[in-house]
């Protein structure tokens, strides 16, 4: 069969696939999947060379991993580090030692049991991330958590697959030679490729782009990610780490939306390529011999995932919302499972039946997740329907709102009669009937009703408005409320009202448009005042404070960056204060010298 042939068989299962899956709800990736067992070589048969198939899908899961890169800042991937190790970390060890532990009470050596311990610990860094992008859930607590988790696994496996020739207990001098040289070849051409996307990649795409031709840039942007992935490939590294340390190199650059309009239709292509060969993996005449073990094996590594995943985000202070949306999505096991049982098989550590049945557990695992990712999001909506409030919520008249505001405390109320009297029609929510109650005696035209659920916000016609006004008091129910409008109403504004500093930063990192400290200009109007107290004239304080809030805000952008990392939190603090009295000893200067002038 010709390949052209071969791409057009590929197309038709896709789309009629993915249309069918998308039109029962369960996302792109479950029929892309269905479609890739519907054509493989355990289907109808229409599509024989897997492996082929295989390699060239591989390079989806590398632009996909090169865009999320670009939408990382050095800075930000810096401050990852600490979940990256302690949620990464815990996870592999507590994933690898149950798996592990219950292959050895099976009676499987602890050789064979520590290799299906660390494969099948390891979730699809594809599945994983798309999922969460098609759900717009990678900014959200659990996603920035299971995004952790997928980078440390994929710097493990390259160590995981230097522990597989140890195991065997044949090893020698000449092979540790090799894998202290193999390290060393890998941190250099890590630096390598760092020097080269600040001193080389840069220059030549101010060079194409200035050629102006759209298909030339596109060109050049496909060489960076191949080029990359490739020199990591030469290492023994993950391609995909590669591509998303080309990524984060090329964050804060000015061609960082143009790399990733060029890549975008590139990487949807082959990544759904990517889940077909999946698909196509699946051995049915295995799952048919066998359909109690393979049953077996798949939902006991999903069950002893989803068990010790919710377990880390509870110990991480998540909500079991956040822990369950968190253990589901990566509860599947990974691509580079089959990379691992593949040598482990090659190496004689585990038998040829054994390594066959767990990669199609692990192929089913992932065709299992969209399903129950679907089916955890149906039980937290009805959970949420079935949580009564004391009273019904009230139903909402107004279909034409252009700002809808959730908390009609006191900020609340302030913009409300700003637009009020400016005529402007909006929609007030407040989840105490008793405060309800009590603005109602005045005049206030306010709905009973909480704003952190979807139906509610619907019923609001949040579709139609304009402006999202986030006035709760409560920082979690606040974070919510942020979290669904973001994820449901991607075109709503958020302009959100924020308790403190922490709660501007993680209102920011769900990708909130604007946020004020509720505090923060009422302390500036004070503190102006004070200095007009002490004598100071009305230009010169009100110059001052309006000083002090631009330096503040300017502050609060870079210190998002690092403030999960109390140590240069702390240090950052003590450079502000210091560059701020600077700046205000030098406008003291400034001051002077302009009334000497005048004298």
């Amino acid at each position: 069969m010709s390949v052209l042939n071969e791409a057009i068989i590929f197309l038709i299962a896709a789309v009629i696939a993915v249309l069918l899956s998308r039109r029962f709800g369960l996302g792109s990736i479950l029929g892309y999947l269905i479609a890739g067992i519907m054509i493989g070589p355990w289907g109808l048969g229409l599509i024989q060379r897997i492996d082929d198939t295989l390699h060239l899908a591989e390079l989806g899961v590398v632009l996909l991993l090169f865009i999320i890169g670009l939408e990382l800042q050095p800075t930000r991937l810096w401050v990852l580090r600490k979940p990256l190790f302690s949620l990464g970390g815990l996870q592999m060890a507590l994933s690898t030692l149950a798996l592990g532990g219950i292959a050895m009470g099976l009676g499987l050596s602890w050789q064979t049991a520590l290799v299906i311990g660390l494969s099948l610990s390891l979730s699809s860094t594809a599945f994983a991330l798309q999922m969460l992008g098609e759900k717009n859930q990678l900014l959200t607590l659990h996603g920035r958590g299971a995004f952790s988790i997928l980078l440390f696994q994929d710097l493990l496996v390259i160590p995981a697959l230097a522990l597989m020739p140890l195991l065997t207990g044949q090893q020698s001098t000449h092979t540790e030679t090799h894998y202290l040289e193999a390290t060393i070849r890998s941190i250099a051409i890590i630096f390598a490729v760092i020097a080269a996307g600040h001193y080389l990649i840069r220059p030549v795409l101010r060079q194409v782009a200035k050629a102006g031709i759209p298909e030339l840039f596109s060109a050049a942007s496909l060489l960076v990610v191949l080029g990359t992935a490739e020199l990591m490939h030469i290492a023994g590294l993950s391609m995909a780490l590669g591509a998303f340390l080309a990524g984060v190199l090329l964050a804060d650059s000015e061609f960082r939306h143009e790399l990733e309009a060029s890549i975008e239709p590139f990487k949807g292509l082959l990544l759904g390529l990517f889940f077909i060969s999946v698909g196509m993996s699946v051995d049915l005449d295995l799952v048919l011999a066998e359909p109690l073990l393979i049953t077996a094996l798949t939902l006991g590594l999903l069950s002893v995932k989803i068990a010790v995943l919710c377990v880390i985000g509870k110990l991480s202070r998540y909500t079991m919302a956040s822990a369950l949306s968190l253990a589901i999505v990566i509860s599947q096991g990974g691509e580079f499972a089959f990379v691992l049982l593949a040598q482990a098989n090659l190496l004689g550590i585990i038998d040829k039946k054994l390594a066959d049945m767990l990669v199609v557990a692990v192929a089913l695992s992932m065709a299992l997740t969209p399903p129950l990712v679907a089916l955890q999001e149906y039980w937290a909506s009805r959970r949420n329907l079935e949580e009564k409030p004391e009273r019904p919520f009230d139903a909402i008249e107004d279909d034409n709102p252009k700002v809808i505001i959730a908390g009609f405390g006191r900020f609340g109320q302030v913009t409300a009669r700003i637009l009020s009297m400016k005529g402007i029609r909006f929609t007030a929510l407040e989840a105490n009937f008793e405060q309800v109650d009590f603005v109602r005696k005045f005049g206030n035209k306010v709905y009973f009703g909480d704003a952190s659920r979807l139906e509610l916000l619907r019923a609001a016609h949040a579709d139609k408005a304009q402006i999202f006004v986030l006035a709760i008091v409560n920082l979690e129910a606040s974070l919510r409320t942020a979290e669904i409008v973001k994820k449901h109403f991607p075109n709503l504004k958020i302009f959100a009202r924020a308790r403190n500093r922490q709660h501007v930063y993680k209102l920011m990192d769900i990708g909130v448009d604007y946020v004020i400290r509720e505090t923060i200009l009422s302390g500036i109007d004070l503190a102006q005042n004070v200095l007009q107290g002490l004598g100071f004239s009305e230009d010169e304080s009100q110059r001052i404070a309006q000083a002090f809030r631009a330096y503040d805000e300017d502050l609060v952008k870079k210190q998002h960056a690092i403030y999960q990392d109390e140590e240069q939190m702390i240090a950052a603090a003590k450079r502000a204060a210091a560059e701020l009295k600077g700046l205000f000893e030098q406008d003291k200067t400034t001051n002077i010298a302009a009334e000497t002038e005048e004298k």
